[in-house]
């Protein structure tokens, strides 16, 4: 019986050594720890998305997405600028945080079930709600989606976009044909030259295409939405720690705005309020910042360095830009004007 029992006890040991032996190097590690050490943020974005990321001639990116990357890395450095940009095909999105080359996906991408689940990603928070449409030339005399029965249509290849195309064409029975590209750019250029009658994406991204358009009068979006398209960020699967970081960062921009701070008021703001949530965030009184792994005034980093989510939208989407989205009235807004945007309790 002693030497069965031995015999089991060694069996067990031997079972926990291979369970551990196959557990990734990577695990074993948060992605905060490694982007710490490393001193900068790497952030995966696409090649161009008017209003979301776009890179002048100097060679400096701005957009929505880019804002929130540079929220990030204010959180954890206390710099804004300790963050770098790897623009990527959308073929190469998934890949490129799985494999560690990135530490966070943020590029105008959906989160659906079957990314969540079967990428590798964990998706944690929305930052912009949109929707599926068409645009065509005005002078095509289309005013419905349901009038492009047997229209050739550019859409971007292993996208949502594609996916949404293929059922609205067979719920319709419309025998659209698609054109695909694995380029934005380069789906733009073909629509513009009339190589197809139409194209189809993000009613954003239409938006920001339109903008680049030789002559952007010369287009029109169709009023039908087709599709929920939930554009959000991503960090790579089982990494508790880092997705934290992160999704409280994204927090910190909508709770900013709910008490009305923002980048110009937040140093009056935090010398001077008595409200204890304002005192929580910004870092004069409690502890929320341990659990994060972060300094005391991440928070206060974040939103001086960048702002609210308000000043995010306004820069980058907003009225006086090239896309100019109004957020009033859309699921944009705050839960306290009617919109989805809702920040969880710093408590």
């Amino acid at each position: 019986m002693k030497n069965m029992t031995k015999t089991l006890f060694i069996a067990m040991i031997a079972l926990c050594g291979m369970v551990f032996s196959q557990v990734p190097a990577s695990a074993a590690e948060s992605t905060l720890k490694t982007v710490q050490d490393r001193g900068y943020l790497n952030c995966i974005i696409g090649n161009s998305f008017v209003g979301f990321y776009t890179v002048d001639k100097t060679g400096k990116w701005s957009g929505m997405d880019i804002d929130i990357c540079r929220s990030v890395a204010a959180a954890v450095f206390g710099d804004k600028d300790k963050v770098k940009f790897n623009s990527v095909q959308w073929a190469q999105s998934f890949t490129s945080i799985k494999s560690g080359a990135g530490d966070l996906l943020s590029k105008g991408m959906t989160w659906t079930l079957s990314r969540d689940t079967s990428q590798g990603l964990d998706f944690l928070e929305t930052y912009f709600y949109d929707g599926q449409g068409f645009m065509v030339r005005k002078d095509s005399g289309i005013k419905s989606a349901l009038e492009l029965k047997g229209a050739t249509v550019c859409v971007l290849t292993g996208t949502s976009s594609e996916l949404n195309l293929t059922d609205f064409n067979r719920t319709h029975n419309l025998k659209m044909t698609p054109v695909v590209f694995d380029d934005s750019g380069v789906r733009n250029t073909a629509f513009f030259n009339n190589n197809c009658d139409v194209m189809t994406n993000d009613r954003s991204g239409l938006a920001a295409a339109r903008s680049t358009a030789p002559n952007p009068d010369d287009y029109f979006v169709l009023p039908e939405t087709i599709s929920k398209e939930a554009l959000s960020f991503a960090v790579r699967q089982n990494d508790s720690a880092w997705a934290n970081v992160v999704k409280w960062t994204f927090n910190v921009l909508l709770e900013a705005e709910e008490l009305g701070i923002n980048s110009q008021n937040v140093d009056e703001i935090r010398k001077t309020s008595t409200n204890p949530v304002v005192k929580r965030l910004l870092g004069v009184e409690g502890d929320l910042n341990k659990g994060l792994g972060l300094p005391a005034d991440w928070a206060y980093q974040v939103i001086k360095q960048v702002g609210n989510y308000a000043e995010l939208y306004d820069r980058n989407l907003g009225p006086d830009t090239a896309l100019a989205l109004d957020r009033a009235g859309t699921l944009n807004e705050l839960w306290t004007n009617g919109g989805l945007l809702y920040s969880k309790s710093f408590r």
